[in-house]
């Protein structure tokens, strides 16, 4: 048996006796609408009472997967109730896309007023109204498919998104129909200009030995974030996960010193949430924890209410 399938049976097994808790809170179920039409999510709501207003994560899959694949590969629910954060994973839909996936690599969901990216942000303008969360503290996540959507948000939305976080995915504008979609996945971008605006901290994490996103994309969308931001390098360190994955972190600043972008290279990482748990999809239990390096650079990150 491979030892994932051990691994996946052992949290399984744990969790059956007590040894291992589960996320504490609510996990609901909802349908959304805006412009005739309707996507579902689920959103959990932990348990924790938190001081003031709770911040909210969009959480956005990758192809193949739903919410409850995702969150139990990333188990950012866990993270989540200790921080007393809602996180919010809408469901693309076979119907949308055969495979699952945001339809990044159109043009018309690229877009501020249209497509998947306009619905996307009213979904999470909904969920801040509806559960009084705080509007200066609302961010997205996403892997492959849904880490280009979620830079996608950053460039289309950098009011509602305090900070972005990018797990192997694809830069904004990179591609413009299915077939150059592909191209950028299998080598990476090709000659391409970062969009105009502002764009909020993001922090991006790609495996260098990804084989189904080429590790290129991490690094354009790196240069696309320090693109006229007057950003300078703030540090770089070297080391080794838990699970024995070794990893580059770099960090770069503004002219005071705050952090605005992180980039971390996963070495021997493939096309994996880094950290995550083999309960989920497309998650390398050996890489340093994703999840957690995320959740603290977007609390770190307030926004503008």
């Amino acid at each position: 048996m491979p030892p994932i399938d051990l691994l996946s049976r052992l949290t399984r097994a744990l969790r059956r006796v007590g040894l291992l808790k589960p996320a504490t809170g609510r996990w609901t179920a909802g349908r959304f609408e805006h412009r005739h039409r309707p996507i579902d999510y689920r959103l959990f709501v932990p348990a924790r009472s938190v001081r003031g207003r709770r911040p909210l994560l969009l959480m956005l899959h990758g192809c193949t997967q739903d919410p409850e694949d995702f969150a139990a590969g990333t188990r950012m629910n866990m993270l989540a109730a200790e921080h007393g954060v809602l996180v919010l994973y809408p469901t693309q839909t076979e119907t949308e896309n055969a495979a699952r996936c945001w339809n990044w690599f159109l043009p018309q969901n690229q877009r501020r007023e249209r497509g998947e990216a306009a619905l996307l942000a009213a979904l999470a303008q909904a969920m801040v109204d509806e559960h009084d969360a705080d509007p200066a503290r609302v961010y997205v996540a996403g892997l492959s498919a849904g880490g280009a959507m979620a830079d996608i948000l950053g460039r289309t939305h950098p009011e509602l998104f305090a900070a972005v976080g990018v797990h192997s995915g694809v830069p904004h504008g990179a591609a413009r129909d299915l077939f150059s979609g592909i191209a950028v996945m299998k080598s990476g971008p090709g000659a391409h200009h970062a969009p105009a605006g502002p764009m909020p901290p993001v922090i991006v994490f790609h495996g260098d030995a990804d084989e189904i996103v080429h590790p290129r994309n991490g690094e354009q969308l790196v240069a696309d974030a320090l693109a006229g931001g007057g950003l300078r390098p703030a540090g770089e360190t070297r080391g080794l996960s838990k699970g024995g994955r070794a990893f580059t972190r770099r960090s770069y600043a503004d002219a005071h010193g705050r952090p605005r972008v992180e980039h971390w290279v996963v070495h021997g990482g493939g096309h994996a949430w880094a950290g995550g748990s083999a309960e989920g999809s497309f998650a390398d239990p050996a890489g340093p924890d994703a999840s957690a390096e995320m959740l603290r650079f977007f609390l770190a990150h307030p926004g503008q209410p």
